[in-house]
């Protein structure tokens, strides 16, 4: 087996240390404060009126942002896993695994302790509310990773594969500690109210909490309670002649954007009441943050920046960053100048709250604490790499180096105001903000010394960029364990509409087989939870704010699976909701396809949901 998927394979289910052996500093419960880390979705720098938006208003952001000290050049991967992932340990996102936001490459590496587990090792419940995406399944989520409390969606979206069936951001289900549950409400809404009631919960007990909320909002589909509608159009109309012409689709979407994130900002309001009202605002560290630049800011308002999300332009990962904590001696709210990035908000806890860690511990980012007490700048020589799996929107099946995979020369590089793009652009944002001017060959000094960078870094990360992490079957955490498509190597099946409509791609998945045993593999187009056959069409459907596609019904005629080197076929009848194989499977690493045909042979699709169990253990 690769050491590095040994090593992942075996932290993933080792015993947690005990706190004596771990580094840090040891504090009484009561002196710990609170933390409190808000991230929102694809609202980009300009989705804040106290960054000049034109439209929308946001008063409690606003608020937050002038009692906070603001990192004024903070960067983001330019889309959400990789951020997340980094987020959470500390390291960059081609070194931890979480690379891109699905095609087989969200899960987050085990043997990288997450913020999560920081803070529970240390003495504080940890609870998350809403969006993980760094993996769905044993032994990736948030309860493996953590977190001791968890209300959270599975992948990118509310709406994603493995989502609840026709989940649409009113009442919808997610997971709260492994159980199903529906709630009712408004995702945004419902992700706030159920964090505070634990909050609540929390303060009452007399435990320190970490609090991670991570909402849905303001990402796709955009989704909204009709009341937030009409003053965005309203404020629209006003400044209409101000602003680029839109299509009239293209404006419908940007207000319900926009209203998404108005209603971000009310409940930030209600957060912003409850820690007054409870005591808790003082002594508790909140930090606010976006997860990559805005979907809709390169077509009506981008802060001064050029691209957004997915980009490498600086409005594709340069994001709001504010840092606000009244009891904790730090320096008075104001902006914070220098590169900093998401991978140092971990060690910047680590080191302000003293934090225990595993012996050996290393972070990609840097504490900022000393920043933050007013002790030190920002080292102005610091130069950051951004990377990441590009989206491989085209790829129909599994095949190497298709655009999903990570290339060193697709990176940008960041020292000072300049900016290297995929090492063929550089840009000098003290006279360009807007990355009109390629300079390259202008300076190069400049060029030389950020190559010389990217070289060192690329080679510290070379051997692990391209690596799948696997799925795990047949453990005893989680049996048996659903497979969806987004874990298709390099190929995107990642939403729901893309299952309803029938898109015909076909990916392998990467696997783990924990124990040797026999195993059950279902087969299925449909998750169980739709209440359709293998063969089934579905129609169109209404939910409370749109309508979901109607897709074609499949011929299908034949299933067949490979794992390994092993092949079965099975023939599907008129009335099949499923199609079920059996083998039997040694312990260690393995591949899986699966295929769905016609009666002609001729392949439809893979299967998008594949349950695997594990029915009986083998003797080593």
């Amino acid at each position: 087996m690769n050491p590095v998927l040994k090593l992942a394979f075996l932290c993933a289910f080792a015993i947690p240390l005990p706190n004596n052996a771990c580094d840090g500093q040891d504090t009484t419960v009561g002196s710990k404060p609170n933390v409190l880390v808000i991230i929102t979705d694809d609202q980009g720098y300009g989705e804040f009126s106290c960054h000049g938006n034109p439209i929308l208003q946001t008063p409690h952001l606003d608020r937050l942002q002038a009692e906070s000290m603001r990192l004024t050049d903070f960067h983001v991967a330019p889309m959400c896993t990789p951020t997340r992932g980094q987020l959470m340990t500390g390291i960059d996102a081609v070194r931890n695994g979480a690379t891109n936001v699905s095609s087989g490459r969200t899960l987050l590496r085990p043997q990288f302790p997450t913020m999560g587990q920081l803070f529970a090792d240390s003495g504080y419940s940890s609870g998350l509310f809403g969006k993980w995406h760094l993996g769905d399944t044993s032994p990736y989520r948030p309860q493996d990773r953590g977190f001791n409390e968890s209300v959270w969606f599975p992948s990118s979206h509310i709406g994603s594969v493995p989502d609840a069936w026709a989940n649409d951001y009113f009442d919808d289900t997610y997971i709260h500690n492994g159980n199903r549950t529906t709630y009712s409400g408004y995702t945004t809404d419902v992700l706030f109210r159920e964090s505070m009631n634990w909050m609540q919960q929390e303060s009452d007990a007399g435990r320190p909490f970490f609090c991670y909320l991570a909402t849905a909002a303001a990402h796709q589909p955009h989704y909204v309670p009709n009341q937030y509608l009409p003053p965005i159009q309203q404020a629209l109309d006003k400044v209409r002649s101000t602003l680029p012409k839109l299509k009239p689709e293209a404006e419908e979407q940007l207000v319900r954007f926009l209203a998404m994130c108005a209603n971000i900002d009310d409940n930030m309001g209600r957060l912003e009441s409850f820690l007054i009202d409870r005591g808790l605002r003082d002594n508790t560290l909140v930090v606010f943050l976006t997860d990559n630049g805005s979907t809709f800011g390169p077509k009506y308002f981008n802060a001064n920046m050029t691209g957004g999300k997915t980009t490498l332009w600086e409005g594709g990962h340069r994001v709001p960053c504010f840092v606000r904590w009244p009891a904790g001696g730090l320096k008075q709210p104001g902006d914070v100048a220098g590169l900093t990035q998401v991978q140092d908000l971990l060690p910047t806890f680590v080191e302000l709250l003293g934090l225990k860690t595993p012996p050996q511990t290393q972070f990609d980012g840097i504490s900022l604490a000393r920043v933050l007490r007013h002790e030190a700048d920002v080292p102005q020589e610091r130069m950051l790499v951004i990377n990441y799996s590009r989206m491989p929107f085209k790829a129909t099946s599994t095949m190497p180096n298709n655009n999903a995979v990570v290339r060193r020369q697709r990176s940008g590089v960041l020292w000072k105001h300049w900016r290297l793009i995929e090492d063929t652009a550089l840009y000098n944002l003290e006279s360009d903000p807007l990355q009109q001017r390629n300079v390259i060959d202008e300076h190069p000094d400049v060029v030389s010394a950020m190559r010389s960078h990217l070289d060192t870094w690329w080679d510290g990360v070379k051997d692990l960029a391209n690596q799948f992490e696997p799925s795990v079957i047949g453990h005893e955490s989680q049996n048996p364990v659903l497979l969806t498509a987004c874990e298709w190597a390099d190929v995107f099946i990642d939403q729901q509409s893309q299952v309803r409509r029938g898109d015909r791609k076909n990916g392998q998945w990467h696997l783990q087989v924990a124990s040797a045993g026999r195993y059950a593999f279902t087969l299925n187009r449909w998750p169980d939870d739709s209440g359709l056959g293998l063969r089934d069409g579905v129609d169109q459907m209404k939910v409370a704010d749109g309508i979901l596609s109607e897709g074609p019904a499949w011929p299908v005629h034949t299933a067949r699976l490979q794992i390994g080197d092993q092949q079965q076929t099975a023939a599907v009848t008129d009335d099949a909701s499923t199609v079920t194989f059996e083998m039997t499977l040694a312990a260690g690493p393995t591949t899986l396809q699966t295929w769905l045909d016609d009666e002609n042979g001729k392949p439809i699709c893979g299967a998008y949901y594949v349950n695997v169990q594990r029915l009986a253990p083998i003797d080593p």
